[in-house]
């Protein structure tokens, strides 16, 4: 599989194998030989289910959601009242369920592992989003990811309004202090990268305005600006003059974002979308019928 391939994958939902994968995993360590508790249940009886969202989200991952409840019961029924991308209102009904009452009851927290969190990166990137609207520049995400988790999360984004960085070591090349002080020099480094990898995108960290213009002149496909301060971005903008597309890391938060996306730099990348997520809050209860 291609590069491209692979990043077009990030901008869509993961396939049905991955997803079930990810959920063959999550269940492995949850009910392992099997649900001790459930076997409470008569193994014939029937619950419906109602899951409520108790804050203001962007919801993420009911394709997870319904393949962990899928897995132990083919047969529920499972009606979104919301869908992957939409803002839902803290008290509002999300999603409502009727199946056998031990896959319910089995397959619930898993169930909420992956929508809480990945509803989280979605909505923590919504709030990044919704920061610099207005502006020409773009959120992306990092590789600072939940291990297994990537495609996921990169979904995540995505349905947060966010767009998808190099998926992994893989699809992109990105020299940094280190490899740029090894090959002799950015237009050296430069030069052995597109001799390896001449068809990979080709990003290089700057640290000076002299650096960036050593990228800009060796034909870089983007340069990272790496903890510029707001006067340097402004000179960067100025210096690359469009030539080179220019990105943000380092010290972003939300209440600096705003502050660097007005020197109109391309894109900000933040860690935070994927690796400073709190879960969000849900509820699923139950009515087992009589």
């Amino acid at each position: 599989m291609s590069p491209a391939d692979l990043r077009d994958l990030a901008s869509a939902l993961p396939s049905v194998k991955a997803i079930q994968s990810d959920v063959a995993r999550a269940f492995a360590e949850d009910i392992g030989p099997g649900d001790a508790t459930a076997d409470l249940l008569d193994p014939q009886a029937t619950a419906t289910a109602v899951l409520t969202c108790r804050e203001n989200a962007v919801l993420c991952g009911t394709a997870w959601f319904d393949a962990c409840f899928r897995t132990l019961d083919p047969d529920v029924r499972i009606e979104w009242l919301a869908h992957d991308g939409d803002r839902v209102a803290a008290g509002s009904a999300i999603c409502r369920m009727a199946g056998k009452a031990r896959a319910l009851v089995t397959a619930e927290r898993s169930a909420l592992n992956f929508l809480q969190m990945l509803s989280a990166t979605a909505t923590v990137t919504a709030r990044y989003v919704d920061a610099i609207a207005g502006t020409r520049t773009r959120v992306l995400d990092t590789r600072k990811t939940i291990p297994g988790l990537r495609m996921a999360q990169k979904y995540a984004v995505r349905c947060g309004g966010g767009t998808n960085h190099r998926i992994g070591l893989f699809d992109a090349m990105m020299l940094k202090e280190n490899h740029i002080i090894a090959a002799g020099g950015i237009p050296a480094a430069v030069r052995a990268a597109r001799t390896i990898h001449p068809n990979l995108p080709l990003i290089v960290e700057v640290e000076t305005l002299d650096e960036l213009a050593q990228a800009i002149a060796a034909a870089a496909d983007r340069a990272l600006l790496d903890n510029f301060t707001p006067a340097m971005l402004t000179d960067a903008v100025a210096l690359a003059a469009g030539r080179i597309p220019l990105e943000v890391s380092g010290n972003v938060e939300i209440d600096t974002i705003r502050t660097i996306a007005e020197t109109g730099v391309d894109f900000i990348s933040s860690g935070a979308l994927t690796k400073h997520v709190r879960a969000i809050d849900l509820s699923l209860r139950l009515d087992v019928a009589a």
